[in-house]
């Protein structure tokens, strides 16, 4: 069974291969939303962008991004937009994302408001 380790929270869980990861964090007691989005959230159809994680490694072992998400992250939130400046490659959308092997994950991803590649 795939292992998902939450690096911030210091923990290791098993899950079923294919299993959600927003779900996942979830019934593990990890928090993927932040501030005002615990409350005010789509409830995991990929259009807010306010679930977003970066997977620091095993990329490889999560589905791709599909449309929506691909959407979310680069037209149509501006907050989610300035958060994949920079995580390209590891930037997803928790509720989007599927597991497929070991990934170790990184919530609450910042906003890269004037990072170095902002302006590059």
């Amino acid at each position: 069974m795939p292992k998902v380790t939450f690096k911030k929270e210091k923990k290791t869980v098993e899950v079923p291969e294919g299993a959600n990861l927003r779900k996942v964090a979830q019934s593990a007691g990890v928090e993927v939303y932040k501030g005002l989005h615990k409350y005010l959230h789509c409830p995991g159809l990929g259009l807010c962008g306010s679930c977003r994680v970066y997977i620091k490694k095993g990329q490889e072992n999560v589905t791709k991004p599909g449309m929506i998400e691909k959407f979310t992250t680069t037209i149509a939130n501006p907050e989610a937009q300035f958060a994949y400046i920079g995580h390209e490659e590891e930037l997803r959308l928790s509720c989007q994302c599927r597991v497929t092997g070991d990934i170790e994950v990184e919530t609450a991803a910042p906003c890269n408001w004037h990072g170095e590649k902002f302006w590059g």
